[in-house]
C-alpha cells in the first residue's frame, strides 16, 4: 500500500472477544487509538486532536475472531478550511484484506491548523478506496431513550495523556447496547439458546467533550431504525448531573445466527418490544 503508513500491528486476544464470538468494537478502538496518535505525531496534529471534536466513521467489512492477526495503515485522506480527515485500514495479517475502514475526522475551525502543517498533509493525501460515509438520521431529542449505563471515571479510563480514553468511550457504549438488547428480550438467555447474538457492521463515534478522572458519567440509549433483522442504536454518554454531552454513538447492526454467521429475521416478540424504544429522527 504505497504511501500508507503502517501505526499499529497486533493480534486478537481470546479474552477480546464477546458474546458474539468475535473481536470487540472497543479493542478496535483501542488499536484505532494508537494508529491515531501515531499519524498524528506524524502529521504535527498530536496536539491539535486533543483539543478539538472528532468523529470516527467505522465500515465493518469482515469478522475478526480469536487469534487472528491484523495490522492497521493510515494515511491523510482530505483537507479542507474546516476540517481534516485520516484514513485508517484494519487489514488482516495472514492475507492482506481490509477487515474495516475508518475515517477520522477533525473539526479544525476552532484550532485552525499552522501553515506547516497544512502543507505536510496537502503533499501526503492519498486516495481512500472505502465505502463512502453515510450520515445517518438524527434523534431529535434524547425524550423515550432509556438508561443503559450509570459509573464513573476510573483511573484505568484514562489514557497516557490522562483524559477519557476512546476504548473507555466504547467499553461503555458496548455496555449499553447489551443493556438495550436485553430490554428488547435478547438476553443472554435468549442468545445462548437461540445461538444468536448482535453483530455491527457499521458505527459513528461524535466525542465533542472529556469526563474527568472520577466524574459520574450516564449513557442512555434510543432505537432509530428497525429493519428485517437490524436494528441501529443511538447512545449518548452525558454528565447526569446537567445533562451535557460527551459523546454520542450510532451503532448499526444486525441479529447474527451464531452458527451460520448470518443475519437471522428478528423474531415478533423482539420486534414488538423494539418497537417501544422507537424515538423520532430528523
Amino acid at each position: 500500500m504505497e504511501g500508507w503508513t503502517e501505526t499499529c500491528r497486533s493480534v486478537v486476544s481470546p479474552w477480546e472477544c464477546d458474546v458474539t464470538e468475535h473481536f470487540t468494537i472497543a479493542y478496535y478502538f483501542d488499536r484505532l487509538a494508537d494508529a491515531a496518535s501515531t499519524m498524528g505525531e506524524g502529521l504535527g496534529l498530536r496536539d491539535v486532536s486533543r483539543r478539538v471534536g472528532r468523529r470516527f466513521d467505522v465500515r465493518f467489512a469482515r469478522e475478526l475472531r480469536a487469534g487472528a492477526s491484523f495490522h492497521i495503515v493510515s494515511g491523510p485522506i482530505a483537507l479542507d478550511e474546516g476540517s481534516v480527515r485520516l484514513g485508517h485500514q484494519i487489514v488482516d495479517s495472514a492475507d492482506g484484506e481490509v477487515t474495516a475502514w475508518v475515517e477520522e475526522s477533525l473539526d479544525i475551525v476552532a484550532a485552525p491548523l499552522p501553515r506547516e502543517v497544512r502543507d505536510t498533509i496537502g503533499r501526503r493525501l492519498l486516495r481512500w478506496e472505502g465505502p463512502a460515509v453515510e450520515r445517518r438520521p438524527e434523534p431529535i431529542t434524547a425524550a423515550g431513550f432509556i438508561p443503559t449505563v450509570r459509573d464513573r471515571v476510573k483511573p484505568m479510563d484514562l489514557d497516557a495523556d490522562g483524559t477519557f480514553a476512546l476504548a473507555a468511550f466504547v467499553h461503555r457504549f458496548t455496555a449499553a447496547n447489551i443493556q438495550a438488547l436485553a430490554a428488547i428480550g435478547m438476553t443472554s438467555t435468549y442468545m445462548q439458546a437461540e445461538r444468536r447474538g448482535y453483530s455491527t457492521f457499521e458505527l459513528a463515534l461524535r466525542v465533542t467533550g472529556s469526563p474527568r478522572l472520577g466524574d459520574p458519567v450516564l449513557v442512555e440509549t434510543g432505537i432509530v431504525h428497525l429493519g428485517n433483522s437490524s436494528i441501529r442504536f443511538l447512545h449518548r454518554m452525558c454528565d447526569p448531573n446537567d445533562g451535557g454531552e460527551f459523546a454520542r454513538l450510532g451503532q448499526f447492526g444486525v441479529q447474527l445466527d451464531l452458527n451460520t454467521r448470518r443475519p437471522a429475521a428478528l423474531p415478533e416478540a423482539l420486534r414488538s418490544a423494539a418497537t417501544r424504544l422507537l424515538v423520532p429522527v430528523v
